[in-house]
């Protein structure tokens, strides 16, 4: 069993992004005063992603601002911290990790932190020059240097980085054009009657929003993208072109070892513990049970990142500790703030309250029964913790009542 006095061998967590860097912080901050290696491909310290397509694009952050721990923190804390290292493969038999450098490690106990990595789909020309994706500070700031008055760009995807991305590429005038295939954009996160609200932001800023077409391939010239042909016959052109068409959990190292996967991540139970003996997954990976929501959740958020690897921490040390909270997410685009609780799937229907058009409005996604599955706040900034309640009490709200905003929210939990 797993403890704060296990013999010798340190906690080894793999990955090198918030939920990794937050897991080695959570043991010190639980009393955990044995080894700690954190293993990050990255040759820069753990840092946070979704600034990425927000506040460094936008350039008000630098990574600096958004590393969770400059590197004198793990000395100061005592956290092996291994840079420009990757784990190759777990075996957890031995309990040994195998580093890309020749090494190995062997664990007490294991975190698998390795987050996402982006979807690259199958599209003729994708291997070009000037073919973006973002995921790391490096194509972060290669994605920068499109940006600019006159320059082209052109988005495959109006998912979240899409439109993040187009948002931070008008403020800096350049014209964008976003390809989606649904007829909304989020249609997939929000369902198509939030999602026209966010074309009608973006079409007003600007940015030619073509929905309801796919793209057939990348056009290059001497080896540079140039822009796309769609399905239509229809061409955009671009100076450079982002594929922002989704994410894939890293879970390559634990199918290797034998670990159960579910819902395109680590299947974990309540506890964030693996099929494996003192293994854990945390961040994008991990496929959790919810027991509240009674069912096996993945979420590629911030949050879970943020938040997990508290539970983790606490288990490791030997405290029985369940992950309860909510989903959570959140996107700023233009003059547009967003936070957005709880998870809507098998919805039946969107109540709204506030002004729609003028973007400052609440919405909930409401089961058959009318239960409260998610609830969203577009620049309303106090109504976050009722939204979080009327979430997490699952259990029918008159809709009327909802929508009206006479009605305390309060009054509905």
């Amino acid at each position: 069993m797993t403890g704060p006095n296990r013999p010798s061998d340190p906690v080894v967590i793999i990955g090198g992004g918030l939920a990794g860097a937050k897991t080695a912080e959570q043991l010190r901050e639980n009393g955990y005063s044995g080894g700690v290696v954190l293993i990050a491909a990255e040759r820069v310290a753990p840092y946070e992603r979704p600034p990425l397509s927000k506040e460094f694009l936008a350039g008000s952050k630098s990574l600096p601002e958004f590393t969770v721990h400059d590197e004198a923190w793990y000395a100061d804390n005592d956290v092996d911290l291994r840079l420009g290292v990757r784990a190759e493969s777990v075996d957890t038999a031995s309990r040994t990790v195998r580093l890309s450098d020749g090494g190995a490690v062997a664990y007490s106990a294991l975190v698998l932190a390795t987050g996402s990595t982006s979807v690259h789909p199958p599209i003729d020309g994708a291997d070009a020059a000037g073919v973006h994706y973002l995921r790391t500070v490096d194509e972060a700031s290669a994605l920068l240097e499109t940006f600019g008055e006159g320059k082209r760009l052109a988005v495959i995807g109006g998912g979240w980085i899409g439109l993040e991305v187009a948002a931070a590429a008008r403020r800096r005038d350049t014209e964008v054009t976003v390809v989606e295939a649904a007829d909304q954009p989020l249609r997939a996160a929000l369902g198509p009657e939030i999602g026209a609200a966010f074309a009608d932001l973006h079409r007003a800023h600007g940015v030619d929003l073509r929905t309801g077409r796919k793209v057939s391939s990348i056009t290059v010239a001497d080896g540079r993208a140039t822009g796309l042909e769609l399905d239509d016959g229809t061409t955009v052109t671009a100076d450079a072109v982002l594929i922002a068409v989704g994410a894939r959990a890293e879970t390559g190292l634990a199918e290797a070892a034998g670990l159960t996967l579910a819902d395109g991540g680590v299947a974990t139970d309540s506890r964030l513990r693996t099929s494996a003996a003192d293994v854990y997954a945390a961040g994008d990976i991990a496929a959790a049970m919810h027991p509240i929501l009674r069912t096996r959740v993945r979420t590629e958020h911030w949050a879970n990142a943020l938040n997990q690897p508290a539970v983790v921490a606490e288990n490791i040390v030997g405290r029985d500790t369940e992950y309860t909270r909510m989903p959570y997410f959140f996107t700023d685009q233009y003059d547009l703030g967003m936070e957005y609780r709880g998870l809507a799937e098998g919805y039946r229907r969107v109540v709204t309250r506030g002004d729609v058009s003028g973007l400052e409005f609440l919405a909930f996604w409401l089961d058959e029964a009318g239960t409260v599955l998610a609830g969203m706040n577009v620049n309303i900034w106090d109504a976050g913790d009722d939204i979080a309640a009327l979430v997490q009490a699952r259990r029918p709200v008159d809709a009327a009542a909802l929508a009206d905003p006479e009605v305390p929210l309060s009054s509905l939990i």
